[in-house]
């Protein structure tokens, strides 16, 4: 049983991670080509450490959650950027809007609490 759980936790982890970083992938080359205010500033920190928090939650975090390296701190890092997406950028939007951000911050969520299971560098 314990088994299922691991590739469970495994393909959870890669799916969210591999997907996050179809959205992370292109602001990275955008802000490598020089674009260095990608996504506003949603929380008052400034465009430039905003973007910066954003790539960290978008494409870091997601690479180490893919290969299970402190995948529950990775986790919580890319679970807060997608509450900041749902709550904050897309706060006043309808449900459809926000939904995507809400299924990666739960996705994320889940990750954090249930760990990465033993199919990770972590293997905890």
């Amino acid at each position: 049983m314990k088994r299922y759980t691991d590739l469970g936790l495994l393909l959870l982890r890669a799916v969210l991670s591999l997907l996050m970083l179809t959205h992370g992938f292109p602001k990275l080359m955008r802000f490598v080509e020089g674009e260095f205010v990608l996504v506003g500033d949603p929380v008052g920190l400034g465009g430039i450490v905003s973007s910066i928090l954003v790539l960290a939650g978008e494409v870091v975090a997601p690479v180490l959650i893919l290969i299970g390296l402190k995948s529950r701190a990775a986790s919580v890092i890319s679970a807060f950027t997608m509450a900041v997406a749902a709550f904050v950028v897309h706060g006043h939007d309808p449900i459809g809007k926000k939904e995507l951000a809400l299924l990666y911050m739960f996705g994320f969520i889940a990750i954090a609490l249930m760990g990465p299971g033993s199919f990770s560098i972590d293997k905890k």
